[in-house]
């Protein structure tokens, strides 16, 4: 008898489990799946975030609370977002009948500056025009208003913001604040300035605010792109 014996190469081992994605996929064409096998479905056992385990139903309705919550905080956000533009609303909306009503350059300085110490609760405010008054209809400088020729050497921290036609908010520079504020800008945390006419023809409002966060780069300009627009057209007429 031959001691030769043949040998047959070992067949790999192949894991014929179904991958993740492969489940994932198959339950996803098979929404109905759990319905015919509902014994399966309360048998199974998911890590919960508690510590234990939780069944598949328990964590669905976890993560239904959850969303829950979560659409509940996005409409108190929504419904108090909707509450503040009403609000703002209604100020500009008085603010526009009040310029209407002024006759004189002074009068509408004085809306102005109201408007926005008690209006819309500025810490600081200033307006700077740089058409002169004409002695018949002058408005005295305050601490709010004053004029300045626009090729002062004052004005140079302005110089970018100048050749503007939008309103900028953020962080100010040292010069800015205390050319707009005075002793009042180391109080200043951000601010919001508003060209008067394209390229600041008139001028500029600054708004200050000891708030660092109230005004920043990334709020929506909207409202105070109307409030620039109204005192631009109401500081026109003079």
């Amino acid at each position: 008898m031959s001691e030769a014996m043949s040998t047959q190469p070992e067949r790999d081992y192949v894991d014929d489990t179904p991958s993740e994605q492969a489940v994932h996929d198959y339950l996803e064409r098979h929404p109905d799946f759990f319905e015919h096998h509902s014994a399966l479905l309360s048998r199974l056992q998911l890590p919960h975030a508690a510590g234990g385990t939780v069944s598949l139903v328990e964590r669905q309705i976890s993560v239904l609370r959850q969303t829950d919550l979560k659409l509940k905080r996005q409409l108190k956000e929504l419904v108090a977002v909707a509450r503040d533009n009403d609000v703002l609303a209604r100020k500009i909306h008085e603010l526009s009948t009040r310029l209407l009503s002024t006759a004189t350059l002074a009068d509408t300085i004085g809306v102005i500056e109201e408007a926005m110490r008690a209006g819309f609760s500025a810490d600081h405010a200033v307006l700077v025009l740089f058409a002169t008054p004409e002695p018949s209809d002058s408005a005295e400088p305050s601490r709010f208003f004053r004029t300045i020729r626009r090729d002062d050497e004052a004005l140079q921290p302005f110089s970018t913001f100048l050749e503007s036609s939008a309103p900028r908010c953020g962080q100010a520079r040292d010069t800015q604040l205390e050319f707009m504020f005075h002793g009042d800008a180391s109080d200043v945390g951000s601010v919001a300035l508003l060209p008067l006419g394209p390229e600041c023809q008139l001028g500029f409002l600054g708004i200050g605010s000891v708030d660092s966060n109230r005004f920043h780069p990334g709020m929506s300009i909207d409202f105070l792109t109307r409030v620039a627009d109204l005192v631009t057209a109401a500081l026109s007429r003079y």
